[in-house]
């Protein structure tokens, strides 16, 4: 690997789109992994001062502002586990200290109140509770139930609390629950099996009750406008052939829809009193988030397969900049159509220079809830540094193409996704883009489990797996993996291991594992709780006892890493392996 231009697209200073405090607009917090690591900052911006917040060894995800700017809150885990505290630290900066007397918990939703009233959703083997500390108060318990729910929600009077939850059985199609302070309810909403709602914030005027809230009814996502006092719903429909999503302009006069179509992004302003939606410009690609500010300006967070993130206004200013050269570029995405068993499948794919047919990687997205869009990703971009092509499958299970295609995989979870793989797969064979003996089958998380499915239950399909944090046994990672991830299992297949076992065992990758013949890479986190590493070992040794060249990269944090040279490595370690394995070093 003498280019060094893919671990250049890594270390490049990267920041998210800022976030702000209500009250406080000036006043904003943002990520970014300038330090090598992905910690939190704060920035004033009357003055431009930036600090960072915290320098944690596995970094920091979550943080926040209070409604003045007052206090930073963010949750500290250990290592990466996702189990913890939330922590708070003064904006100038400062001791952190716990910020409730709370025990450590998984997160389910954080809500600060101008008041100083403060709500705590947590999860873990008490199945979910919702817990609000008013000043000088001791923190009461106003919701709990076995099944998981969240938090989503506190009204600018501060009498209404949102939760989603899930106590009908299926996480997968939430209903909503409306409670009051001392935890009596107000008002629910649920469409019924199969169709979930979703709380998406409290309108910003003060007296004014109403919710925002996504659903599904007519098979994708889209918005209504619910007042839980009267129980007057507001369906908002537009013209628009994706799935939308929108928050609320600071002065509730308008929504700021987010429309997501065939992996790209736009936005619109939805005036509330006319009706009429607006698109604002922007570039073709992908936006990893939007806020609209005070003066009626939109920032957001802009990119697109060739080009890095970049934070933009609508005044067409750039909002913020990392210090230091920005990452190279890379290539752009091609859109692909394929008529599979389920519909037409949509897939992604970036060449190589030069001509083909090129070894090729199927690089399967995680999830299984997501997807794959025209965004910019370092090792996407890596691979093809080193002369793969790589293809992106929006598989039967993905988000945005409606409700049935995201639910089509609980028909057989695992094996309908690779249905769609294979039939893209053998396009991009059949129309010489992919060199048939040199096809690298890989993924994380979700993406990482249909790895391991796939060199399975089609083993000739492939030649070489590149595997990062998967499920690999199924049963045993039911057993050991956060609360809230058993919830959205028992949702996928209809109920629990001991419930349903034979779904389980057909959808479990170490059920095949004895018809694996290709070489296997498997990374690993040791603090996991999604994808636990008791399974992952079993299944590792089974691939042992039947002598199937395997390798494994483990490493000391969770889900996936923070840390930037720690990317980089494993990033290094599943091109070296896959290069190897096909006979290209």
């Amino acid at each position: 690997m003498s280019d060094e231009r893919w671990k250049q697209r890594f270390r490049a200073a990267r920041v998210s789109l800022p976030g702000w405090a209500r009250e406080a607009p000036e006043r904003a917090v943002f990520r970014s992994n300038v330090s090598g690591t992905w910690e939190i900052y704060t920035w004033d911006r009357g003055t431009g001062e930036q600090r960072q917040a915290t320098s944690r060894p596995n970094g920091t995800l979550m943080g926040g502002l209070d409604p003045y700017g007052r206090e930073l809150w963010w949750f500290a885990d250990t290592d990466g586990d996702e189990f913890g505290v939330w922590m708070r630290q003064p904006f100038e900066g400062g001791e952190a200290v716990a910020a409730t007397p709370l025990e450590p918990s998984y997160p389910a939703g954080l809500a600060l109140g101008r008041s100083g009233r403060v709500l705590v959703g947590r999860s873990g083997k008490h199945g979910t509770s919702v817990h609000l500390i008013d000043p000088g108060q001791e923190p009461v318990t106003i919701y709990e139930h076995a099944e998981n729910a969240y938090l989503g929600g506190l009204s600018r009077d501060e009498r209404l609390i949102a939760i989603g939850h899930s106590e009908h059985g299926d996480s997968r199609h939430p209903a909503l629950r409306i409670l009051r302070p001392d935890g009596s309810p107000v008002a629910e909403l649920w469409d019924g099996p199969g169709k979930g709602v979703g709380p998406s914030g409290f309108s910003p005027v003060e007296g004014d009750p109403r919710l925002l809230v996504d659903h599904e009814r007519r098979g994708r996502e889209e918005l209504l406008l619910w007042n839980p006092l009267t129980g007057e719903e507001q369906e908002l429909v537009f013209d628009l052939p994706g799935e939308v999503g929108a928050s609320w302009f600071p002065d509730g006069s308008a929504l700021l829809v987010s429309h997501g179509y065939e992996a790209r992004d736009e936005l619109f302003r939805y005036d509330l009193s006319t009706g009429e939606l607006a698109r604002i410009d922007t570039p073709r690609g992908c936006l990893g988030g939007a806020t609209a500010r005070p003066d009626g300006t939109v920032e957001y967070s802009f990119t697109c397969a060739a080009e890095p993130p970049v934070i933009r206004s609508t005044t067409g200013a750039v909002v913020l900049t990392p210090p230091g050269e920005p990452a190279p570029p890379s290539v752009p995405v091609e859109d692909l159509w394929v008529d599979g068993p389920g519909g037409r499948i949509h897939a992604l794919v970036s060449r190589p220079a030069g001509e083909g047919p090129f070894p090729t990687v199927f690089d399967v997205h995680g999830g299984p809830t997501a997807q794959d869009v025209d965004a910019f990703n370092p090792g996407t971009a890596a691979w093809i540094d080193h002369g793969f092509a790589v293809v992106q499958v929006n598989y039967r299970g993905s988000t945005g193409y409606g409700s049935a295609w995201r639910d089509a995989l609980e028909e057989k979870v695992g094996l309908i996704e690779l249905e769609d793989i294979k039939a893209v797969r053998d396009r991009v064979v059949e129309t010489g883009l992919a060199d048939p003996d040199k096809l690298v089958l890989a993924g994380g998380s979700w993406g990482g489990y249909l790895t391991l499915l796939g060199i399975g239950t089609r083993p000739d399909d492939w030649s070489v797996a590149v595997s990062a944090v998967p499920v690999a046994d199924y049963v045993a990672a039911y057993e050991d993996e956060m609360e809230a991830l058993q919830a959205f299992d028992r949702s996928l297949f209809g109920g629990s291991p001991a419930e349903v076992p034979d779904k389980y065992r057909e959808s479990s990758p170490i059920t095949y594992v004895d018809a694996v013949k290709v070489p296997v890479l498997i990374l690993a986190g040791e603090n996991d709780p999604r994808c636990p590493i008791r399974q992952i070992d079993n299944y590792l040794a089974r691939l042992a006892d039947r002598g199937v060249p395997h390798e494994t990269y483990r490493y000391d944090a969770g889900h996936g890493s923070l840390v930037v040279e720690e990317r980089i490595r494993q990033t290094e370690a599943e091109i070296t392996f896959a290069r190897k394995a096909l006979g290209l070093l």
